[in-house]
């Protein structure tokens, strides 16, 4: 069950979530979020394949797409968004998320 506006996706992030999964080599249902103590300010976000719902996972649907979130990961990402960003020097996702306080210099990570 998932918490009402706990991540939202834009359009990029989302259609870059159905290309990730129509490229496994393996069946995914969606993507699993989730955040790391590392980094220079702390933490930072992890992205990986979801192939399937574990134990006390929350699932947003959002724009034909599911994103699972790790239930450690819940209290620092109620209310983000996902972005996908592509420019000439990188492409990944982004979040833009509320409870950051701070992100390092290299924008890595960031802390609360």
């Amino acid at each position: 069950m998932a918490i009402a506006n706990m991540i939202t996706l834009t359009d990029a992030a989302a259609a870059r979530v159905k290309t990730l999964m129509d490229k496994s080599e393996e069946p995914v249902l969606g993507l699993r979020v989730g955040v790391n103590t590392r980094g220079c300010s702390g933490m930072s976000y992890v992205v990986e394949y979801a192939k399937e719902q574990r134990k006390l996972e929350d699932v947003v649907e959002d724009k034909g797409v599911k994103i699972f979130i790790d239930p450690m990961a819940v209290m620092f990402l109620l209310g983000s968004e996902m972005d996908y960003v592509e420019d000439k020097f990188q492409s990944g996702f982004v979040f833009n998320n509320p409870n950051e306080k701070g992100r390092c210099g290299c924008g890595e990570s960031f802390h609360v």
